[in-house]
């Protein structure tokens, strides 16, 4: 049949597929083996081809996660906005799939938001896949849980929990990529790495607490000056930033190109770059079409997605809603979940407690303000099993 055709990704010859159909994890792993031939090969139907189809992917068929693939029954792809919460499946590979096309097809086609969307993959729908303690993990993903949803120590197809300790030891491949005279940073990650340009080595030392703070410093060690292009991401998320060269003040949208702050000049040693992403508590709507979603709100901090757990509430997940005017509040909690920023803010909890109350009835519900707690999705279930939430109710 053409779905059992789509499960193995050979229902239509790959130049004319236009569509994200079929098993997930299959579909990342052929789309990032046709960006590898695209690249060896300079095939420009290629390239154009895997554009349609990331395309579709990351605008109709991906979480807010990064996490792909809504459904279990065939570990993949259903129709555009088919993006139910609770029932998702969005295999822990499959995330990690995506990061893999995602880096690929930057080496191809340098634009940030393959970056943006790689990023949000390993924040979120990765790395929520192992226990904060290392030994457990998720199959699947859901943006919301009864209670019932746990990670494993071990599954029969055991997949995911060797594909996180594949992909973890690389994740400094993924930090930068290298022209002739060009250093490309796409991740902002506390590391020092070096780069041979011209025959001359150049070390980049980068200094930051991303992803819970947007500031990140650059300094360029080297033996002698040098001419070369420095690109550095600007984050899809960040509605505001401010850059600094060597002290002064620089303007980032005087420099900007395909989502990246492009510096060319005569670098010398000690050089200093430093960026400030403004980091603020974005609310999140999804499009209209994803059913699952109308009338509710998401929130992300930087690049990380934020969830409701029930053990910081004192009523059900379900009770709540987020008023449209609530303001935020961020506090960093060293002694929660490893040491993570929680967003705060006074919610409205329906009044479910009164079971005298009749059935149905003209007025609305009583409500009550409650203090509410996001915390970062990739640390849920790491507590007392309960509840989890990611898209709210919005209240007016």
């Amino acid at each position: 049949s053409p779905g059992a055709y789509a499960t193995w990704q050979a229902h239509c010859p790959v130049r004319e597929q236009t569509e994200a159909v079929g098993h997930a994890v299959r579909a990342m792993y052929l789309y990032s083996a046709m960006a590898d031939l695209a690249s060896e090969y300079e095939d420009d139907s290629l390239l154009a081809t895997l554009r349609i189809l990331w395309g579709d992917l990351t605008a109709k068929k991906m979480y807010l996660t990064g996490g792909i693939g809504s459904s279990e029954s065939n570990e993949g792809f259903t129709e555009a906005y088919d993006l139910p919460n609770k029932a998702a499946y969005a295999e822990t590979c499959a995330a990690i799939g995506l990061i893999f096309w995602a880096h690929r097809m930057l080496q191809l086609d340098l634009k940030s938001t393959y970056a943006d969307v790689m990023e949000r993959a390993l924040y979120n729908g990765m790395l929520s896949g192992v226990s904060l303690d290392g030994d457990r993990f998720f199959y699947e993903n859901p943006l919301a849980s009864e209670g019932h949803h746990h990670r494993q120590p071990f599954f029969k197809c055991s997949c995911c929990p060797p594909n996180l300790n594949r992909i973890l030891p690389t994740i400094g491949s993924t930090i930068y990529s290298q022209g002739p005279q060009a250093i490309v940073t796409h991740l902002y990650i506390g590391n020092e790495a070096t780069f041979t340009l011209g025959g001359s080595e150049v070390t980049l030392v980068q200094e930051t607490d991303y992803p819970w703070d947007g500031v990140v410093c650059l300094r360029l060690q080297m033996d002698q000056p040098l001419d070369f292009t420095l690109k550095l991401r600007y984050p899809g998320w960040c509605q505001e930033a401010r850059g600094y060269l060597n002290g002064e003040a620089i303007s980032i949208g005087d420099h900007l190109e395909d989502g990246y702050i492009r510096l060319d000049r005569q670098w010398a040693p000690g050089d200093e770059v430093r960026l400030q992403f403004v980091m603020t508590v974005s609310r999140v709507y999804a499009h209209p079409k994803v059913t699952a979603n109308r009338g509710r709100v998401a929130l992300m901090r930087g690049p990380l997605v934020y969830c409701l757990e029930a053990v910081d509430h004192p009523v059900p997940l379900t009770a709540l809603s987020l008023p449209r005017e609530a303001g935020f509040d961020c506090q960093f909690e060293p002694d929660l979940l490893g040491g993570v920023i929680t967003v705060q803010a006074t919610a409205n909890a329906l009044d479910i407690s009164d079971e005298d109350q009749p059935l149905y009835q003209r007025t609305p519900p009583k409500t009550h303000p409650v203090k509410m707690t996001a915390i970062p999705y990739y640390a849920w279930d790491n507590r007392q099993p309960g509840e989890m939430l990611v898209w709210l109710p919005e209240a007016p």
